[in-house]
């Protein structure tokens, strides 16, 4: 099972946008849904009210859905589920996304998320990966999960494959924090191409490379405009380079992403 939560695990969309290029081009079809009225706050998710045509009018609300692709490289079947982070009771929440990977016997779960970091847009996207169980982090080399701090319902949605014993692994991709609002195709090519690997999938992301090339050059265009940002700029691609790119660890990159707040 391949899941991501628009919101607080989604900077720049990188994740969901991973989930929906991965359900698009697997050809996943949707099969089931989360009611969202017990888990949300209305007030702060708002559904969203549109038009049909003439008197006629529906309201959209925070969808959660399961979708199910059947790849020629993983006859098994993949579950891909595209969400929102929710508001309320989180571990029953959590509770109903692992009932469904039970039933249908998931061997793992992969998380997709993306975090605003330190990281120039004109260098590969960093993403790193990590896990609980040493076989797991073993075999995909992995770092051993220890962050300690605030969360999002990925890291609660772990903890309860923890305890289900249902074999998990978050990826996660790093996004420029100098253009948070603007959502990337580049990171979300980075997710996709990291968690086939994981997954043993062959999948042709020509349209995300394409996608992921403009994106760079739109960013380098308005960089330009400013010469403080094109410094800044520079200094993460020196930095990047005399690293060579390398992000030891989760830890390692959310004290990047504190100290750069704290700078600010």
């Amino acid at each position: 099972m391949i899941v991501a939560f628009e919101g607080w695990n989604d900077a720049a969309d990188a994740a969901t946008s991973a989930v929906d290029y991965l359900t698009e081009h697997l050809h996943g079809r949707e099969f089931a849904q989360i009611d969202p009225e017990e888990f949300y706050d209305f007030t702060a998710t708002r559904p969203h009210v549109r038009s049909l045509g003439g008197l006629d009018r529906t309201i959209d609300w925070p969808r959660n859905t399961f979708s199910w692709a059947t790849p020629q490289d993983a006859p098994g079947g993949i579950v891909l589920m595209r969400g929102v982070e929710p508001q309320l009771k989180w571990r029953s929440f959590c509770r109903q996304v692992l009932q469904v990977a039970a039933e249908l016997n998931c061997s793992m779960v992969i998380t997709l998320g993306s975090l605003l970091a330190d990281v120039a847009h004109t260098r590969p996207t960093p993403v790193f990966g990590n896990a609980y169980l040493q076989s797991v982090i073993n075999r995909f080399n992995l770092d051993q999960a220890h962050y300690e701090g605030p969360t999002g319902i990925v890291g609660v949605l772990h903890t309860e494959c923890v305890s289900a014993q249902i074999e998990s692994a978050s990826l996660w991709a790093a996004v420029p924090a100098y253009v948070p609002s603007a959502s990337s195709p580049k990171a979300a090519l980075a997710l996709v191409r990291r968690v086939t690997e994981v997954a043993e999938l062959k999948l042709n992301s020509d349209g995300l490379d394409a996608a992921a090339a403009a994106y760079e050059q739109e960013i380098t265009t308005l960089v330009s405009e400013d010469e403080t940002t094109i410094d800044y700029v520079r200094h993460l691609e020196e930095q990047h380079d005399r690293n060579a790119g390398s992000i030891q660890s989760a830890d390692d990159l959310v004290e990047e992403v504190e100290r750069f707040l704290r700078e600010q």
